[in-house]
């Protein structure tokens, strides 16, 4: 992989530092509130399928929604979307305390908490994604993707390790720091500055405009297929709905072990991200995304087999790096390729597919690990990886040839 020259940073423009401002917290939310709802309904039911299912409920409103949700982000201020949404994952994290308070044992109430926190999810992901490619000049698009995803990362690690210190005296804690943090996030979101020169969606919501991400994807088969093999990689390889059983029946740790599972991917993909931040990927863009996604099966494979706790933290982290420079490349090829006036509805369909791989791979772990048993399930998905990407090897030639990111050109219309 060929590494080149110093990039400017991003950290110069006001409304980039505020983004991260909104984006931190809530990624820091999530990830805390992710420790104590898999330990949670893993302590309520011992059944690795009930881990399933908080996967299905939080990808129920992402499919449902994301169409809509993508629309939204184009005809109105992604600024006001992002706050509305952000609040309604605050009133969600300050229901589930409100379960623990009450003492209710029944998985139902969470599941039903879930899936409305899908829905702001499902609303906030493509408007937060769509927003940050009008905040800065084009040319530090790099720089501003591998900060944000770096960023991102760093939460992934300290989050879940927070999460499993606070865990130390009960959900409801974890529920009400998520809360706070969540409530931060959406205040910082409105202090973000309207971006200028916006082009507005004009028409009303039809099923042409609905779609026009979808067939805007379909066109481009590079962008199509970096999006997909994203899709089908981490669908086959995620293993992180497995890390509770994991956590507690193979590698025999507690809540606190399983925080620093859950973050060691994020300490491989902050290595690389913040590389990434500082410096260009250089030629053969496409390349080196297949070549992450091969190492994220292997990786996978290996965590799965493993019985020993530094070994499996050692997988988790070469998982996180692999997985960081195959989302750069995707990010790059869908913020640049994408007209500011379709970018919500682009990354809607985008982020339906990483709801797909992300929450429907959480439900695929937990079926195949009720069928065939957690590190039989674990060893498959990094096989089934590795298949999907040498079929995308072949089935994609238009990704495999892209070269450098930066002479990828944003076009000003659809």
């Amino acid at each position: 992989m060929a590494m080149e020259e110093t990039q400017p940073s991003a950290f110069s423009f006001r409304e980039f530092r505020f983004f991260l401002g909104m984006r931190i917290p809530a990624t820091l939310a999530t990830q805390v509130q992710g420790v104590a709802v898999g330990w949670h309904v893993y302590d309520i039911s011992h059944r690795p399928i009930a881990l399933g299912f908080v996967g299905l409920a939080q990808f129920l409103p992402i499919f449902g929604f994301a169409l809509i949700a993508g629309h939204v982000a184009d005809r109105y201020d992604r600024r006001i979307v992002l706050a509305l949404c952000l609040s309604l994952q605050a009133m969600i994290s300050f229901l589930l305390l409100s379960v623990v308070v009450l003492h209710v044992d029944a998985l139902w109430p969470i599941y039903a908490l879930l899936v409305l926190f899908g829905v702001g999810r499902a609303f906030a992901a493509p408007a937060m994604q769509a927003l940050l490619p009008s905040l800065i000049p084009q040319a530090l698009l790099g720089s501003a993707f591998a900060w944000s995803s770096s960023s991102l990362q760093a939460m992934t690690i300290a989050g879940p390790a927070l999460g499993g210190i606070i865990y130390a005296g009960g959900p409801a804690a974890v529920y009400g720091t998520a809360g706070v943090a969540f409530t931060v996030s959406a205040f910082a979101a409105l202090a973000i500055r309207p971006p200028l020169g916006r082009v507005i969606e004009q028409r009303g919501m039809t099923w042409s405009s609905l779609l026009a991400g979808i067939k805007f994807i379909w066109n481009r088969p590079a962008v199509g297929g970096a999006i997909s093999l994203d899709l089908f990689a981490v669908l086959f390889g995620g293993a992180t709905a497995l890390l509770p059983v994991y956590a507690r029946d193979i590698l025999h740790t507690g809540p606190l072990g399983l925080g620093f599972l859950r973050s060691a991917p994020a300490v491989g993909a902050v290595v690389v991200g913040v590389y990434l931040g500082r410096h260009s990927l250089g030629r053969h863009a496409g390349r080196t995304m297949f070549a992450g996604v091969a190492v994220f099966g292997v990786a996978t494979i290996i965590f799965g087999l493993s019985a020993s706790v530094p070994l499996s933290l050692a997988a988790l982290i070469m998982l996180g790096a692999a997985d960081m420079v195959s989302v750069f490349v995707r990010q790059n090829l869908v913020q640049r390729a994408t007209p500011d006036a379709m970018r919500g509805r682009v990354n809607a369909v985008n982020f339906l597919f990483i709801g797909a791989s992300n929450e429907l791979g959480e439900m695929e772990s937990g079926l195949t690990a009720a069928w065939l048993g957690s590190v039989e399930a674990v060893v498959v998905g990094g096989i089934g990886t590795l298949a999907i990407m040498t079929i995308w090897l072949w089935r994609f030639p238009q990704l495999r040839a892209v070269d450098r990111l930066e002479d990828i050109e944003t076009p000003s219309t659809a």
